[in-house]
């Protein structure tokens, strides 16, 4: 009888809702093929769709002859970088300038405090340079272009009009990418593969012309441009480096490289040739004309170390092969098929593309710069208040491992970060938010000022500890925890008169459009800050150690979350949030109070239901980022707005454009923008596995059965 009511009981929940049934009868998915129909392909020089392969660590980008043979051209749109995490540089300090020449004193709230900021002063001009000068230095490499140099019967270098036929493939689940085109008629194929154990690509290439000699491969070194963006084509400048081979036999060599703050050697191995040192910084590799085909394989290192082994594409292939099926079977997986609801197909193409290319460009041991491995965004340093965007998915996707190692970041810092907290009078550690891999802090009139970044370290242990259940990650981290919890509640500054403790003055909150001498106590800062300690609390409480007197009393009496009219406002001090549009641009971060951040006590879910209302038809949309509509969607979830949350996921905005490749293009300046791809990851863990206070299946989407879901290895958000 139990038997006959079940099968009853499961027909109904069928029929009224077959979605919700799929999921929870957990079919399992055929990962593979929810993979590889999202495989990129290409049929033209297409200078938005590059392709990447990598490793974590190491990034190489290809136009649509598999290789980078035409970076000039592919300069201005997802260009051709090859970049790894340890290459940086810096430009020697001929001036003498010290960092100290980048800091002024302030003090916000009359404290008699000279809490002293690294910002970018305009004057005296000696000042000026200074700070320009730790801006730029030291900034990430980008360190060689690898492509191929075809030629025309009549002797001349082709160019990118010459290339016909043009069929590329990335096929996701191998890592690979085939390339296929013509020249005059002529094929040419190119496999394309990364070694994952280290900084090498290699690939295979086929065609009559290697024994027309119309076929050769060249590597050029750029110089860096000391510019907030760097495509890798500055190839002025040539006196201010060296290039030269230092090894050569008859199926490799070493060329090292030189420059003014850094050397590093490029390591290639080849079928049978030569390698000629062709031009300044240009050096190119001739087949032999006896081969109809042949490989090439190039590796980056700081040092020559010697190392043995074969180094074809065949081996490279392997291990590509071996370390993307070990991905894609690992984690979580969603599918989409069968869903009738027409954004369905494309929801699970940005999370298959932003997969592979968060795998593939923020997998190191610390937080990715927002446009990852392939050219600089500012310099090429990482932002930490961007680490949350970049990171957390991996822990709901059921990586929490590849998330952890990016925390390695904070141990390598924590002094740097105690000395900024040091220096501005405040106990615990001050995370840089913008800083190269060391911590050593970037000049900002912006960034000196934002403390949002604060907390993600507390958020990304917990979720370590939620995905373990363990001790160890409890003792692990601990020290990280605490020194960040004793700067939130010493940064909080007591009002004798209201007797409160306010978040500011002396902040720029997430939305970056206020100034930081007026702005004090932000919502979402200040939900932040309030959630961010209570679970400080509790690990202490984990641990058996005693609870901190004066976090509590900072918890007990943080400022409210300011709201007018029955909606919650920016900052307490812009009661005119949503009355005029300068204060309706940029992030609008309010709703990240409840989204990102987990519902506290403070907050009425009414009132920020109403914030949501007034925001969704106010705000300049047009003056958003990438990661602003994964935020509203996270948001409009947790007020259980399933419909209003895939709308915001779709919102047709320009920053919110996914391109052929994955990537979320912003602008003409910003191609690629990684927060975006990290952000889609996050919103749809949440939306498909829910958050501690939500309640039954799939709690981010419609229950009206146009969305057919099948998932596995979710883990809820907090």
């Amino acid at each position: 009888m139990k038997k006959k009511f079940s099968i009853i009981f499961t027909f109904l929940i069928s029929a009224l809702n077959p979605m919700l049934v799929l999921a929870q009868q957990g079919t399992k998915i055929n990962r593979e093929n929810v993979v590889k129909r999202h495989n990129v392909s290409n049929h033209a020089m297409d200078t938005l769709a590059s392709l990447t392969v990598g490793n974590g660590t190491f990034a190489y980008t290809v136009d649509a002859t598999g290789m980078q043979s035409f970076p000039i051209y592919y300069k201005n749109g997802v260009s051709l970088g090859t970049q790894s995490e340890w290459g940086w540089d810096a430009f020697p300090n001929t001036k003498n300038y010290k960092f100290e020449e980048t800091l002024q004193s302030y003090d916000f709230n009359n404290e008699g405090r000279s809490a002293k900021y690294s910002v970018q002063l305009k004057e005296p001009v000696r000042n000026a340079s200074a700070v320009n000068y730790f801006r730029e230095n030291k900034h990430r490499l980008q360190l060689g272009n690898v492509g191929l140099e075809l030629y025309l019967k009549n002797g001349q270098r082709a160019t990118v009009k010459d290339i016909e036929g043009i069929r590329q493939e990335l096929n996701l689940w191998t890592g690979i990418i085939t390339s296929e085109f013509r020249i005059e008629g002529e094929p040419i194929a190119v496999k394309t593969a990364a070694y994952q154990g280290s900084d090498r690509i290699a690939v295979h290439v086929v065609s009559p012309l290697i024994a027309q000699q119309r076929l050769k491969i060249f590597i050029q070194y750029p110089y860096p441009s000391g510019k907030f963006l760097d495509e890798g084509t500055n190839y002025d400048q040539a006196d201010n480096h060296q290039t030269t081979i230092i090894d050569q036999s008859s199926n490799g060599a070493v060329i090292n490289h030189q420059l003014q703050g850094t050397s590093y050697v490029t390591k290639l191995n080849y079928s049978q040739g030569i390698l000629k040192n062709k031009a300044s910084h240009y050096f190119v590799y001739q087949p032999a004309s006896t081969l109809g085909e042949f490989d090439f394989s190039f590796a980056f290192a700081e040092t020559n170390n010697v190392d043995k082994g074969g180094y074809g594409f065949t081996e490279a292939a392997a291990e590509s092969i071996d370390t993307w099926k070990r991905f894609w079977e690992s984690g979580a997986a969603v599918d989409f098929a069968g869903s009738t609801d027409p954004r369905a197909n494309e929801l699970e193409r940005r999370v298959v593309l932003s997969q592979y290319l968060t795998k593939v460009q923020c997998g190191g041991s610390n937080p990715p710069q927002e446009t990852g491995l392939t050219f600089n965004s500012w310099y090429g340093k990482p932002h930490t208040e961007m680490h949350w965007w970049h990171a957390v998915h991996f822990a709901l996707w059921g990586r929490s491992d590849m998330m952890e190692k990016t925390l390695d970041y904070y141990f390598r810092t924590f002094k740097k970060a105690r000395a900024l907290a040091e220096r501005q009078g405040y106990q615990g550690v001050r995370w840089i938010k913008m800083s190269d891999n060391d911590g050593h802090e970037s000049p900002s009139s912006v960034a000196a000022f934002l403390v949002w970044q604060q907390p993600h370290i507390i958020y990304m242990t917990e979720l370590a500890y939620r995905d373990k259940k363990n001790l160890d990650v409890l003792k692990k981290y601990k020290d990280l925890v605490f020194a960040t919890a004793d700067f939130m509640a010493d940064f909080a500054h007591y009002d004798r008169v209201t007797g409160r403790y306010n978040i500011g003055k002396g902040v720029i909150p997430a939305q970056e459009v206020f100034k930081a001498s007026e702005t004090m106590n932000p919502t979402y800062e200040v939900a932040y800050w309030d959630w961010a300690l209570r679970i400080a609390q509790q690990w202490k409480e984990r641990l058996g150690e005693p609870r901190v007197a004066k976090w509590d009393e900072v918890i007990d009496k943080l400022a409210p979350l300011p709201m007018k009219d029955n909606c919650y406002l920016a900052t307490e001090t812009a009661p005119d949030s949503y009355t005029y549009d300068r204060w309706m641009t940029d992030h609008p971060a309010v709703l990240g109070a409840l989204g990102m951040v987990p519902e506290s006590a403070k907050l009425n879910k009414d009132v920020m239901k109403n914030t949501l209302d007034v925001i969704w038809k106010k705000w300049h949309w047009e003056k958003t980022w990438g990661w602003d509509f994964p935020m509203t969607a996270m948001n409009a979830a947790r007020l259980n707005l399933p419909n209003k949350a895939l709308d915001a996921l779709f919102m047709n905005v320009q920053t919110n454009t996914y391109l052929k490749n994955g990537h979320n293009y912003q602008d003409g300046r910003l191609r690629i923008y990684l927060p975006g791809n990290g952000g889609v990851l996050t919103t749809v863990a949440m939306m498909l596995e829910g958050w501690d206070a939500s309640t039954g299946d799939l709690p981010g989407f419609p229950k009206d059965g146009s969305w057919v879901i099948k998932k596995e290895g979710f883990k809820k958000m907090p």
